[in-house]
């Protein structure tokens, strides 16, 4: 992944989201902000002016490093250096934010497991939850795809929000997508696409360049499927250096100047992270991008909460809700929400959000969440690590056979030499998940050395 060329406002105004998350969970804040933590890091005993000076101190540190990655040549190659940065530091304030960092790559290689090991975002219980819905008869547990649909059926707006290094949370988004076309849903707007990419509608696929989270394979897919269905791609996020409640003004000022003032009666689906989409309360050092859109248009939208009821590494951080719906429940496959006689649906956070859904447990294929299906929409595909010729670390990407070698890769996988411990082993086949079609295989190492082979993946009968 080389730098980008819009500069680097965008980029840098993204990744201090990250430190203010951080430092929200080290001053006991609150919130969907709330926890932002990495697994296994003892905060130390510091003043709260002390920590936040040590994390500071930590990004700069931090930007240093990915800027050394991106110099390197190809996107494993980039990896490795954050990953031995990672383990060269074991400081506190230096885990709590590079490991996000590091998190972010791990998706970019398709390592999903080891990007939930290294970053984590608790959800305890707080006082402002709803009760239980798993007991109450007024509500029916019903799946995530279907009933939402049902839900944004006639709507205007509908939010989804993502944890940037769980895409997962970016899967249920792209089922839908067909469903909310049919609907009559005309634009789709992602947070972090660059508006410099002029050419990504014409285009058909995104590059490593369209966007800061895009070289991720599912977030890539989601752009992609969106043009294919005919939606028009919307990039609203600010360019400049705005962070906080300023970069929440100007994404709402960017969707409603870029959507609604051109056409009152556009139907919008955004993708967005975290509590952007939280509809009140305060979020950072003001309200969110969904509150100040609300008020500049008057559309009451449809928020979809996915960030917080599903699996973390460790299960103390799992909120008690989840783990009551799975415990013993190892049947359930498919996301759920939980749904009212009248129509109205569950949230955890009542006047936050609209609905919560909760997402099951991984189940893992050789080191591989299964969600990677898509519902469906996707199918696994064996790979001979032997595309590899022993020259280990290797990345290996999947492409779309009509689209370029720029093209973000429709799935990557990343075989090792048993350096970790629970690496699946080098001699095992790797397991790729993919729509029916053709597709060219590449298999790189750190060095540059590539290897092709092609594929068709033919569709169930």
């Amino acid at each position: 992944m080389r730098m980008r060329t819009i500069g680097p406002g965008l980029i840098r105004a993204t990744r201090l989201a990250v430190l203010g998350c951080g430092l929200w969970l080290a001053l006991g804040g609150s919130g969907h902000a709330r926890a932002a933590e990495t697994p296994r890091v003892a905060t130390p005993k510091v003043s709260p002016a002390q920590w936040k000076l040590m994390q500071q101190q930590a990004f700069e540190r931090s930007e240093v490093i990915l800027a050394r990655a991106q110099k390197r040549g190809n996107l494993l190659a980039q990896y490795l250096v954050m990953a031995q940065a990672h383990d060269a530091d074991p400081s506190p304030a230096f885990r709590v934010i590079f490991s996000q960092y590091l998190a972010w790559y791990q998706t970019y290689i398709g390592d999903y497991v080891a990007a939930r090991q290294s970053y984590s975002i608790s959800q305890l219980p707080e006082r402002n939850d709803a009760p239980s819905p798993l007991a109450d008869p007024r509500f029916e547990r019903r799946g995530a795809v279907e009933a939402i649909a049902a839900l944004a059926h006639g709507r205007q707006l509908v939010l989804f929000n993502e944890a940037h290094n769980i895409p997962l949370t970016r899967t249920l988004t792209v089922q839908l997508l067909q469903r909310l076309r049919e609907d009559g849903y005309s634009h789709f707007a992602a947070e972090t696409l660059y508006e410099s990419d002029h050419a990504l509608q014409a285009r058909g696929y995104p590059t490593r360049d369209s966007g800061f989270y895009v070289d991720e394979p599912i977030y890539a897919e989601m752009i992609r499927s969106a043009i294919a269905l005919g939606f028009v791609i919307v990039a609203y996020d600010d360019t400049g250096d705005a962070h906080g409640d300023a970069r929440e003004r100007l994404q709402a000022k960017h969707l409603h100047e870029r959507v609604f003032r051109r056409d009152p009666h556009a139907r919008l689906i955004v993708n967005a992270g975290y509590a952007h989409i939280q509809e009140d309360g305060k979020y950072l050092d003001g309200k969110s991008m969904a509150y100040h859109l609300r008020t500049l248009t008057g559309i009451d939208p449809l928020t979809i909460e996915q960030t917080m009821l599903m699996e973390h590494d460790l299960p103390a951080h799992d909120h008690p809700y989840f783990r009551a719906l799975f415990a013993g429940n190892g049947r359930q496959r498919e996301p759920v929400v939980y749904v009212g006689k009248g129509g109205k649906a569950w949230s955890l956070k009542p006047g936050w959000y609209d609905v919560s859904v909760f997402f099951p447990p991984d189940t893992l294929d050789r080191g591989r969440p299964t969600w990677l299906d898509l519902g469906g929409l996707r199918q696994r595909r064996e790979v001979s690590p032997d595309l590899c010729e022993q020259r280990l670390p290797c990345l290996v990407e999947a492409r779309y056979a009509n689209e370029r070698d720029d093209a973000v890769a429709a799935d990557r996988v990343l075989i090792t030499g048993n350096a970790r411990p629970g690496d699946v082993p080098t001699s095992t086949f790797r397991v790729l998940y993919l729509r029916p079609g053709r597709y060219r295989l590449s298999a790189r190492s750190a060095d540059e050395r590539v290897q092709h082979d092609t594929i068709t993946v033919t569709a169930r009968r």
